[in-house]
């Protein structure tokens, strides 16, 4: 008797994943989903926490890419491995602290490791030649399939016919003719595969799922590690990164200004963990101070609390700062002016 097939992809959530993952399983393979959580990923926080994207549908796309599919999902946590691969990539950065080549040989070794424990026989991922700049070269993919150790057993449906056979091609588990030739970074092939298979409410690509490709979020990351001398952070670190205005406005602090509703009362969990600052008098936002703030830069940052509350114009303003502990303190202050508040002091 015939044995069944079994593959693992990679789902990030994106359409290249539903599409590839999709054309495996037509061809009779039995295939499972496996997600690599490393704190990074976009999916469920930032629009779950803005309430100006309260429009946005509040999901987690690789959860939905499984459900579309009938597929089991695995979900892994990795945070603290995936540490040494941002810390030290062996092929760098990307355009900002994206370390795309690395990682994707870390999420396919890790996905070999998984296929070697439970008895599968080869990895799907929905990689496109010439798609990203890192990790989505001609040059570049041998390279992961043989520093990830997936060698032959690495399959990517949606550009297979621009890549050597690979070993579910040469054993005959998958027929390379119903593979495909996508290749550059248009979209188009496959929104129109999408629309052949009727697949009409995925994530629309927007540039990736990691918040390391993200201009901003990585100039935060790299402040970060400079103000502490090390390129160390735990979950919480890179969460607070996330949201909120980051002011430093001298190397002992840093602020972080809550900037809507829905950032207030996410970072209200951490008044705990850092000195807290809000206005009392007048409506306004929750700052937190990250750092070693002293008395004189406890009082700067209640004056630039207050501008950003409704009491900016205002001659005096009630602050209330609270340290971890409990203990309070009620400053009255004026407003700093904006002419005050430096370019370089924004994060």
């Amino acid at each position: 008797m015939n044995r069944q097939i079994k593959a693992v992809s990679l789902i990030s959530g994106g359409l290249d994943s539903l599409l590839a993952t999709r054309a495996v399983i037509d061809q009779g393979v039995h295939v499972e989903g496996i997600n690599f959580y490393t704190g990074f990923c976009v999916e469920g926080h930032t629009h779950a926490i803005r309430k100006r994207d309260k429009q946005k549908e509040k999901r987690n796309n690789a959860l939905w890419v499984a459900e579309t599919l009938g597929i089991k999902l695995h979900i892994i946590d990795v945070i603290e491995e995936y540490k040494d691969v941002l810390i030290n990539p062996k092929h760098g950065y990307g355009a900002n602290m994206n370390p795309c080549h690395d990682c994707k040989t870390f999420m396919v070794r890790k996905a070999r490791q998984w296929m070697d424990q439970h008895g599968f026989d080869f990895i799907i991922t929905g990689e496109v030649v010439g798609q990203r700049p890192m990790s989505q070269r001609k040059d570049t993919m041998p390279v992961i399939a043989l520093e990830s150790g997936a060698g032959e057993r690495l399959l990517r449906p949606l550009c297979a016919k621009h890549l050597p056979e690979t070993l579910p091609e040469t054993e005959g588990w998958v027929n390379r003719d119903e593979l495909f030739n996508f290749h550059g970074r248009s979209r188009k092939p496959q929104m129109a595969l999408a629309e052949l298979y009727g697949f009409r409410d995925y994530a629309q690509p927007a540039g990736g799922c990691c918040f390391l490709t993200d201009a901003s979020y990585a100039k935060k990351l790299v402040d970060l590690w400079e103000s502490r001398g090390n390129k160390e952070y735990e979950m919480d670190d890179i969460m607070l990164l996330k949201v909120g205005r980051h002011i430093r406005p001298g190397s002992r602090f840093k602020m972080i200004i809550a900037r809507e509703e829905g950032e207030v009362n996410f970072m209200q969990g951490y008044c705990n963990r850092f000195i807290s600052i809000r206005t009392t008098s007048h409506s306004g936002p929750l700052a937190l101070l990250d750092g070693q703030p002293v008395e004189e830069d406890i009082k700067l940052a209640a004056r630039i609390t207050a501008r950003y509350s409704k009491g900016r114009a205002a001659e005096q303003v009630e602050v209330e700062c609270r340290k971890p502990d409990g203990e309070t303190q009620t400053l009255q202050v004026k407003p700093i002016a904006v002419a005050e508040i430096p370019a370089s002091w924004y994060v």
